[in-house]
Parts: structure tokens; C-alpha cells; sequence
């Protein structure tokens, strides 16, 4: 089973990215056949900037998207997100690749299941 997670918001300010990560990071242990591909649009191609710093005891979303890539997890990140957000040109989390809608609509209709943070 391949489950595609569309995140749409900022690393911070809201809790989706992180409930969005929590879920990826529980399917993958509960379910580990399950092949995850994450898509990062519109201001939550700032989950892949690294080197993001919070206060001891808060989560962190680059250590959580780090630890579903390490175990197979496929993310990428919208180019023109990117670009209308300056972060385009940006070294990115180590396995966080730049895409386009192509491939992201290829994700969707390959995909059994969807969820949408």
C-alpha cells in the first residue's frame, strides 16, 4: 500500500506538519510494509530547511522528517513553492528532494490512500 501526506503548512505556528510527521512516523512503525511519500506545498517547504533550533522539550520537525526518511519515507518538496518563498536555491534536509506538479499529480493517482495536513 503506498499512502501519499500532503502538508500544506509552516514548520511552526500551527501543529499540522507536526501531527502530519507523527502519523508518518507511527504508520511506519505499526505498518512498516506501508510506502510513504510525502509532498511538501506552500509554506511547508520550510519543514526542510535544516538546522532549525527549538527549545528543549518542543518538537522538532527536521529530526522528525529526518527519522521517516532514514526509514524510507520519499519526500519532496514543491519548486515554486520554493521559489515564491526565497528558499529555492537553499541546501535542504539531507534525503528532501525539489519537485513539480508533475510529479506531484503522478503521487496522487498512483497513491491508495491520501491525507492532507
Amino acid at each position: 500500500m503506498k499512502i501519499l501526506f500532503i502538508i500544506n503548512d509552516a514548520p511552526y505556528g500551527t501543529e499540522k506538519a507536526y501531527n502530519a510527521l507523527r502519523m508518518a512516523m507511527t504508520l511506519q512503525k505499526e505498518h512498516p510494509k506501508v510506502e510513504l511519500l510525502i509532498f511538501l506545498l506552500a509554506d511547508s517547504v520550510g519543514c526542510a530547511i535544516p538546522n532549525q533550533k527549538t527549545p528543549q522539550g518542543y518538537y522538532n520537525i527536521e529530526r522528525m522528517l529526518t527519522s521517516v526518511i532514514k526509514k524510507g519515507a520519499t519526500v519532496k518538496a514543491c519548486g515554486g513553492c520554493s521559489e515564491a518563498r526565497g528558499i529555492s536555491e537553499l541546501q535542504l534536509i539531507e534525503g528532501v528532494e525539489i519537485s513539480n506538479m508533475k510529479e506531484f499529480s503522478n503521487w496522487v493517482v498512483e497513491a491508495d490512500k491520501t491525507l492532507t495536513f
